[in-house]
């Protein structure tokens, strides 16, 4: 390979892009940028069903779902109140502080009699609306399980019966 002379070498800074590129550059960076910002905040945001005093359980519908404060309200709560005319319901979003403030302070009210007051604090998208049922178990769930059972158990030794 033959040496290089001082004419033929080339640098960096002896080659420069058109300018419009790196305004091109900075508008990609500075919206993706933008972008990451926006689905970080949407990540903190949480839903939760909310309404006053509904019996039934009823507020647990597409048209009570609302978008919680974000950064500040981070869990749902749910509060359940036994009354003479039956149970009612109040869900929110909350702070985490003061929801689960609440829900400590009013334990000793939690006794599902009348005049009971029990307050619930979770995290996640809805979770202050109704419970999740279970879906039946199949007939092969039901063998899987009892196999396992039978694996575990000690073998049974019988006696000779004299």
């Amino acid at each position: 390979m033959p040496p290089l002379s001082e004419t033929s070498c080339f640098f960096w800074s002896d080659v420069s892009p058109p300018s419009g590129i790196w305004e091109r550059m900075r508008l990609l960076v500075f919206a993706s940028l933008f972008g990451v910002l926006v689905d970080a905040g949407d990540a903190l945001q949480i839903q939760c069903y909310q309404c006053e005093e509904m019996k039934h359980n009823d507020c647990s519908t597409p048209e009570y779902i609302v978008n919680c404060t974000v950064n500040v309200q981070d869990m749902c709560q749910k509060e359940v109140l036994v009354k003479s005319d039956g149970i009612h319901y109040r869900k929110s979003c909350a702070s985490s502080g003061a929801c689960l403030i609440a829900s400590s302070g009013y334990q000793q009210f939690c006794t599902g009699r009348l005049n009971s007051v029990c307050i619930s604090c979770c995290n996640t998208p809805l979770c202050n609306g109704p419970r999740r049922k279970r879906p039946p178990q199949s007939a092969a769930t039901i063998l899987r399980a009892h196999l396992a059972l039978l694996l575990f158990l000690p073998p049974l030794t019988l006696l000779p019966v004299t």
